[in-house]
């Protein structure tokens, strides 16, 4: 495979399983078990083009958006979700946000866990049969409300992927002053006081398609 395997699982039987399968596959294969957050981030810095195995619910991230940053921080490395059967709306908030993200369930055969392994390793999405049938379920549609105007609506979903409003000052060719009000409007009208609540709101309205940002 040639690539580094950074391993944020804190089940010692699912890190030996995996070390196992992995070394029936290549025996030379790096592997590197991280704690928590902060180890992973010095290790993504050490080897920003690894292969990143996560549990999310055995692991320290704080919400979705921290995963996500600290992913979009090593964009040469390719992460696959390694987990029990995930709740349906975090599933579909997650692969929403960014599609790019394998995933493979606990109890997956053996055979689709290396399938899983080498797409990922390979920089190809592997989604299982559970995550396709998430994802074509869909989302129900609701309308945004009109006391969003149309520069909040844009706003509003670049927020929902998780992006700081320094990021989309940046992509829009904005100020920070003029997102930071924007993002402040938003959150008043909408009632909402968190990135999560503005996450949800954006997916049951909507806004967010995997479609348009599969590639």
């Amino acid at each position: 495979m040639g690539r580094v395997y950074i391993v944020a699982d804190n089940q010692d039987i699912t890190r030996a399983g995996l070390m196992s399968i992995l070394k029936e596959y290549d025996s030379e294969v790096k592997f590197i078990e991280v704690e928590n957050y902060n180890k992973m981030m010095f290790m993504l810095r050490q080897y920003p083009d690894s292969v990143v195995i996560v549990d999310y619910s055995l692991f320290d991230f704080s919400s979705i958006t921290h995963l996500l940053n600290i992913k979009s921080g090593a964009k040469g490395s390719s992460w696959l979700l390694f987990t029990d059967e995930p709740e349906v709306h975090f599933l579909r908030q997650l692969l929403q946000s960014d599609p790019t993200i394998s995933v493979v369930l606990k109890n997956n055969s053996k055979s689709l866990i290396l399938d899983a392994l080498i797409c990922v390793a390979e920089n190809e999405v592997y989604w299982c049969d559970y995550a396709e049938s998430v994802m074509k379920a869909g989302v129900p549609q609701s309308k945004v409300p009109d006391k969003l105007t149309a520069s909040e609506t844009n706003i509003l979903r670049e927020i929902a992927l998780g992006k700081t409003t320094k990021e989309i000052a940046i992509e829009k060719n904005l100020s920070f002053h003029t997102v930071n009000t924007h993002r402040r409007n938003i959150y008043r009208k909408l009632g909402v006081n968190s990135v999560n609540e503005v996450t949800r709101y954006a997916l049951q309205a909507g806004l967010i398609d995997q479609m348009e940002y599969y590639i």
